[in-house]
């Protein structure tokens, strides 16, 4: 099992691309079976909504959900993203022993923000940080060195459907460029919004992580819109 989750985040960080597609869009009543089927379209990781109706307007999935996803047979990384208020350690511990790889959360709602990086990283799992589209990023100057990545979203926070936000493209290249200047091998992630229509133009201003969800979930042909996204993607390669 270590193995071969090592061999998972050799893969990814050897990749250019990667497409995550988030879990709240997916059918519960079936969800063990739609998520092998989205990774047998080449799906690379998936992405975990973590929402307490609390600090955004929903109420989604605790850990059980992820441990059961596990128990099922599911091997590929893990991408949480929480959007609770206040972050909790307790919760942080429960996702990962339920078998999260990513901890993603939103700095405004930690108490101190290295502290929470910390803490996740001595149990075993990398850190993200998310934004809202209303949030500076500024206190990314400071924070980009201790983050493996920077989740952007291009919509607001709590549910699915909405229109990518166009400020977004602005973030992205504000992003990208503090990433380059660094130096380091962090990614750049955006989530809401992402379609076969805009992808390549997201990426183009330098993401490198895409959370889709109804974009993929809402169609029968999970394998026809991963080849899709994969041929808007290999363009900026061109």
């Amino acid at each position: 099992m270590l193995l071969y989750f090592l061999h998972k985040l050799y893969e990814i960080y050897m990749k250019k691309f990667y497409i995550l597609p988030s879990l709240l869009s997916a059918d519960f009543s079936k969800l063990g079976e739609e998520v092998s089927r989205v990774i047998f379209a080449g799906a690379d990781m998936i992405h975990v909504d973590v929402m307490d109706n609390h600090y955004v307007a929903n109420l989604t999935m605790g850990p059980m959900v992820l441990r059961s996803l596990r128990n099922y047979g599911i091997l590929v990384p893990f991408d949480v993203h929480f959007m609770v208020k206040p972050l909790c350690h307790r919760l942080i511990l429960d996702f990962i022993d339920a078998g999260a790889n990513y901890i993603t959360f939103h700095p405004e709602v930690s108490c101190d923000v290295n502290e929470s990086v910390c803490f996740i990283r001595d149990h075993g799992c990398k850190v993200g940080l998310a934004f809202s589209p209303d949030v500076s990023l500024d206190i990314l100057e400071n924070l980009i060195y201790v983050v493996d990545m920077v989740l952007l979203l291009a919509v607001y926070p709590g549910f699915s459907n909405q229109s990518f936000l166009l400020s977004t493209f602005q973030r992205i290249k504000q992003v990208r460029d503090l990433i380059d200047l660094v130096g380091l091998n962090v990614f750049l992630s955006v989530d809401g919004g992402i379609k076969i229509s805009n992808i390549m133009k997201v990426a183009s201003y330098g993401a490198n992580m895409f959370v889709a969800g109804s974009a993929i979930f809402d169609t029968l042909d999970y394998f026809g819109v991963m080849k899709k996204f994969r041929y808007e993607l290999n363009k900026c390669c061109r």
